[in-house]
């Protein structure tokens, strides 16, 4: 994956993410990747502390603000990634038909992939139908420690 000259980099044990920033809002997290640099300034380190709260098991929700381009179908099918709750997953075909279109599953999983803002926008907890995985952008194996994470954290998160 490329990445912005202006990403900084967020560590954590499970995975680096490089996290763009633009006008106030995250508009890009590559997964296991580094940006060119730090976070800087109250809002990056705050951005940086909240995923690094995330992918330590910490927190289930974000503060910050995002803002992600696409289609109005692909703008659709990611706020009801963003319905999905922390520790549980849907299948594609059941993403379709929360936006309507049951016959839709592969369309689903172009706009689920097409997501710039993985993890805040969670299109991790979709996995394909029978519980199998599915594609992912970071990798499968980083797919199945963030749906592990969320499940061993889900009873103690509040």
């Amino acid at each position: 994956m490329t990445t912005s000259h202006g990403a900084f980099t967020v560590e954590a044990t499970i995975t680096n993410l490089a996290v763009t920033v633009e006008n106030g809002a995250v508009t890009r997290i590559d997964l296991n990747e580094r940006g060119h640099r730090s976070a800087q300034g109250k809002f990056e380190q705050r951005v940086a502390r909240e995923l690094q709260q995330y992918l330590a098991g910490r927190r289930k929700e974000f503060t910050f603000p995002v803002c992600i381009a696409g289609s109005e179908s692909n703008q659709l099918v990611w706020r009801e990634l963003e319905k999905i709750p922390y520790g549980e997953t849907i299948s594609y075909g059941e993403l379709a038909r929360r936006v309507g279109n049951p016959k839709a599953a592969r369309a689903v999983g172009t706009a689920n992939g097409k997501n710039t803002i993985p993890i805040v926008i969670p299109c991790h907890r979709v996995v394909a139908a029978g519980g199998k995985l599915g594609g992912f952008g970071g990798g499968l194996p980083l797919k199945r420690k963030l749906l592990d994470l969320e499940a061993t954290n889900s009873p103690a998160i509040r």
